[in-house]
């Protein structure tokens, strides 16, 4: 097992990997730049290192990173999701410098973060694919007569691309001509690639995606589904899993095309394969080489721990299930509480939490890295928190979901929570019945009433005075 893991990343996801390196009598390395220097990944790490004043700078430095590991006697470097968590010249560096990556070898995050190479993998694999691009697109007029020849609308995207960036759908020719210089542009400023391919759009797809776990031993298993479709401009707000759309017959489809996947590439350790369902047709959309802010809900349907499973692999241990130990039990929700203001076309609201109070009972979990007192920074991603619920039936969750959100007091900053009260409302979702379009067509769920519930309010005052008296 390993003795010593410097965790690459900050926030939340720090912390949940502080928390299974104690789990598993790991020792833990936290790494901060200063306006991370009261973080509670700092606070809770074992050890901590300064990074210096930029605010990402240090985060995004894999030699940095490497070097520091070594320095501090650490045997692993866990990258967390985000930042270098899909470098490949990290995991190469840890490689060379005796380093454990607690993910997959640089060379498969190499190929399946090229989404020309991700693609062509599948193919060879047997794996649905939607029509596209062979290759990268040399020019635009390839890229024209490509959409003519399988017809719009289609979807351009940075071959480097990921976190909903570098994606563009066009529904004409004129669109297309205008959106590819843009692409491009977006492409080159955000992955330091200006290299883009084309696919066919799949309209209102429903977006599953599979959890995977390979160990360095050739053994491979899925650990169900998750449904990512509650998502605004490609980026997921509400997670499900399992899925209450898919069948049977479905699940146990798609989950084989995602161990078939991992296996065509000599995947290790944890990973998801995305897909996108229309009607029957399922097609392969991406691999992501890292874990996901969402395993929270696989968690919470399967018991099994996945961060603590990342670490196992990595330590070169095998899986510690097969196939047929894998089940799933109940419906889990998680809700990624983002500092922005629906209502304000999702502005992000950055600043100081004046109070803060999680949900708990039955069924609940909070992940995160905040507390009363703490500054949001503007620097990072606006996910202050994840709320999870679970419960035993659809229904059940649902009105969990609600309570829950109910139950959490968060003051200082504006967050999303009562616009995923709405989401919980509505009829259609209620029914398991939406796809990828549900957010942008119902633009009426942003009519919700600012109004505090009165409890809110005599906390806020109670916190108020508190801080005024030093309570």
């Amino acid at each position: 097992m390993l003795k010593k893991v410097l965790i690459a990343n900050r926030g939340e996801i720090a912390v949940r990997i502080v928390r299974a390196c104690a789990e598993l009598g790991i020792r833990s390395v936290a790494i901060y730049t200063e306006p991370d220097r009261y973080g509670l990944h700092v606070k809770r790490a074992d050890e901590a290192y300064s990074l210096g004043e930029d605010p990402l700078a240090g985060y995004l430095d894999p030699a940095r990173i490497v070097s520091l590991a070594l320095e501090t006697g650490c045997d692993a470097i866990h990258p967390g999701y985000g930042f270098l968590s899909e470098n490949d010249r990290i995991a190469q560096l840890c490689e060379q410098r005796g380093l454990a990556f607690v993910g997959p070898k640089s060379s498969v995050i190499l190929k399946m973060g090229d989404k020309t190479q991700a693609r062509d993998s599948m193919r060879a694999a047997g794996v649905p694919v939607t029509p596209g691009s062979e290759g990268n697109l040399e020019n635009q007029d390839e890229a024209l007569q490509l959409a003519d020849e399988i017809g719009y609308p289609v979807m351009l995207k940075a071959t480097s691309g990921g976190g909903g960036r570098g994606i563009r759908r066009c529904d004409t020719p004129e669109e297309l001509k205008n959106q590819y210089p843009r692409v491009i542009s977006e492409a080159t400023k955000a992955f330091g690639s200006a290299e883009v391919f084309l696919e066919k759009c799949i309209v209102n797809p429903r977006h599953i995606e599979v959890q995977v776990l390979a160990d360095s031993q050739g053994n491979a298993i899925h650990l169900f589904e998750r449904d990512c479709s509650i998502q605004r401009r490609n980026q997921k707000l509400i997670e499900i899993a399992p899925s209450p759309q898919l069948t049977p017959e479905q699940r146990q489809y798609i989950g084989g095309l995602a161990v078939k996947a991992a296996e065509a590439v000599g995947y290790e350790n944890a990973g998801t394969v995305e897909f996108l369902l229309s009607g029957n047709e399922v097609y392969f959309m991406e691999m992501n080489t890292r874990v996901q802010v969402e395993h929270t809900i696989t968690e919470a349907i399967t018991g099994i721990d996945i961060v603590q499973e990342q670490l196992r692999i990595a330590s070169g241990l095998p899986l510690s299930y097969r196939q047929e130990d894998v089940s799933f039990r109940g419906y889990a929700l998680q809700f990624r509480i983002n500092a922005e203001d629906p209502k304000n076309d999702f502005l992000p609201s950055f600043g100081r939490i004046t109070h803060y109070y999680a949900p708990g009972g039955p069924g609940v979990r909070v992940d995160t890295a905040i507390y009363t007192g703490y500054e949001i920074p503007p620097y990072y991603d606006s996910m202050c928190l994840k709320l999870v619920v679970w419960a035993l039936t659809w229904d059940e969750v649902i009105a969990r979901g609600k309570r829950a959100l109910d139950d959490m007091r968060l003051h200082g900053i504006t967050t999303t929570a009562s616009y995923y009260q709405q989401i919980l409302e509505h009829p259609d979702f209620r029914a398991g019945r939406f796809n990828t379009s549900f957010v942008p067509d119902h633009p009426e769920l942003l009519n919700y009433s600012t109004k505090r519930h009165p409890s809110a309010v005599a906390l806020a005052i109670a916190a108020t005075i508190a801080a005024h008296t030093g309570w």
